[in-house]
């Protein structure tokens, strides 16, 4: 499974293979394998950029290790996942709430006109 991304370092085109996040409380920086997918406030990098990484002075780096090799795709784990989602989802929940706590609110109803399943948190990602 390849890597679609790129460094996040301006003109650099090579593919990312490191995600880098800041702890700003900590005064530290976090360099891991590539995360799933890319989030707000994480950097992708290059292994040439992750190699060369600096912080600011009295900042710590903490560099977990890195894989040699892309991992490979097993798709039982996201059909494993896919089947939960799809069994939860069928299942009618018969739980009803018996008091009613300081600060519960009833379920909220869809806006009129919306018809169809929710949309939901779940993210599918493609093999290239």
């Amino acid at each position: 499974m390849g890597s679609l991304r790129q460094c996040s370092r301006s003109a650099c085109q090579r593919s990312a293979v490191a995600t880098l996040t800041y702890v700003y409380a900590d005064s530290t920086a976090v360099l891991g394998p590539l995360a799933t997918y890319a989030e707000p406030h994480t950097y992708d990098l290059c292994a040439v950029h992750a190699e060369r990484l600096t912080v600011p002075r009295g900042w710590e780096v903490v560099r977990l290790t890195l894989p040699d090799v892309a991992p490979e795709h097993n798709s039982d784990d996201l059909l494993a996942l896919a089947d939960a989602v799809r069994e939860a989802a069928a299942e009618p929940s018969t739980e009803q709430p018996t008091t009613t706590q300081r600060g519960s609110r009833a379920p909220m109803e869809p806006p009129a006109g919306v018809t169809g399943p929710r949309r939901g948190h779940l993210r599918i990602l493609r093999d290239p």
